[in-house]
């Protein structure tokens, strides 16, 4: 079973990374790893407002 890290950059979008890859430079991690399926339902719960951080606050 493949496991990934919950990720998000600095305009409050996520995604998926594969565990124990390094991240990409923007990206933080979550302390949130698991299967694909419990990732992505993760993030549907908390990335509800798809527009970037930068576009909400304005």
């Amino acid at each position: 079973m493949n496991r990934y890290v919950v990720v998000y950059n600095h305009e409050e979008q996520y995604s998926l990374w594969p565990e124990g890859r390094d991240l990409p430079a923007g990206w933080t991690a979550t302390d949130v790893a698991s299967d694909r399926d419990a990732c992505l339902a993760y993030i549907e719960g908390v990335w509800t407002d798809m527009r970037p951080k930068s576009l909400r606050a304005s």
